[in-house]
């Protein structure tokens, strides 16, 4: 079993480059979307990232558990990569066709709720307090005001309710899978994050072609958007991510579920000439309050070494 959750500054860093990254992927999605399906959409990003990493990972001499793994072990592994991108991205595609996309963005913010009972119980050095409690909640509420309150209203169709449990499925996949990525023995994180995307695009492949048939050829710009969704969000984010998980915990990591929304408003404000939402700064100042109180512990220990 792994060892308490260790928080540095280069955690901080790594939440803080994620929550950027994925915050921006909305944007490039939408410009892929208008040539290439959804799932094709999810089946590339998750291949091209494979193929790198596979690279990468065989530079390193295929390295992956440090000890002979169990059979737990190996089915840990298979369920990370189906729960971590493979099932999440297809629930969330057929979900969104019938929610608002407010609605997806709640959903995905609720996913630090989730791991926070569930890391309690299953990850040593996780217990839930009540600041803790209290600081998700705060970050929670901030993120809806964010989004506004039409991410609850009806979009009137008829599966609109299996859409939305769709959206939560995505979301305890996410969750379960990090518990579980956590509860791991010692692995290599490029052996693992390369064994995960494997997985996937096992997965995505088939599935899209079930689906959606096979893949439109895309134009120039579009292979160059579904290129930088495989190597920035989907390659080096996933190593981010098992890096997170495994040295700080799955709780630091679900709080960049907080910080993707407000990436994302800023970013298309910023690119796409959006308007920003006039609760922007109330939302941040609860974003940031409920990070500032869930975390209070960390940042003392942070401060006091850093003072040492």
């Amino acid at each position: 079993m792994p060892d308490a959750p260790q928080i540095t500054k280069s955690s901080w860093l790594m939440i803080l480059l994620l929550a950027f990254i994925w915050g921006g992927t909305f944007l490039v999605t939408e410009i892929a979307l208008t040539e290439m399906p959804p799932f094709w959409i999810a089946a590339t990003r998750v291949g091209f990232a494979a193929t790198v990493m596979v690279v990468i990972w065989a530079l390193r001499g295929f390295r992956l558990f440090t000890q002979s793994p169990t059979r737990g072990d190996i089915a840990a592994v298979f369920f990370i990569g189906a729960a971590s991108s493979a099932v999440p991205f297809s629930l969330l595609a057929w979900g969104q066709q019938y929610v608002t996309s407010g609605f997806a963005g709640v959903t995905m913010a609720a996913t630090a709720l989730i791991i926070l009972p569930l890391a309690h119980f299953f990850v040593p050095g996780e217990a839930m307090s009540p600041r803790k409690v209290i600081g998700f909640a705060l970050g929670f509420v901030g993120v809806v005001i964010l989004i506004g309150t039409q991410a609850f209203e009806s979009t009137g169709t008829a599966l609109e309710t299996q859409g939305r449990l769709a959206c939560l499925g995505a979301a305890g996949c996410y969750a379960t899978s990090s518990i579980i990525m956590r509860r791991l023995p010692a692995v290599d994180a490029i052996g693992l994050a390369t064994i995960l995307l494997i997985i996937a695009t096992c997965i995505t492949a088939p599935m899209a072609i079930i689906i959606e048939g096979l893949p439109p050829r895309p134009s120039p710009p579009i292979f160059a958007a579904l290129a930088f969704l495989g190597l920035i969000p989907t390659a080096a984010a996933n190593f981010l991510r098992v890096l997170v998980i495994r040295s700080a915990g799955p709780v630091f990591m679900s709080l960049v579920n907080y910080q993707v929304p407000v990436w994302s408003v800023c970013l298309g404000a910023l690119l796409l000439n959006e308007p920003l939402p006039p609760s922007l700064l109330y939302a941040m100042g609860l974003i940031l309050s409920g990070v500032a109180l869930s975390q209070y512990g960390a940042f003392r220990r942070l401060f006091t070494r850093t003072r040492a």
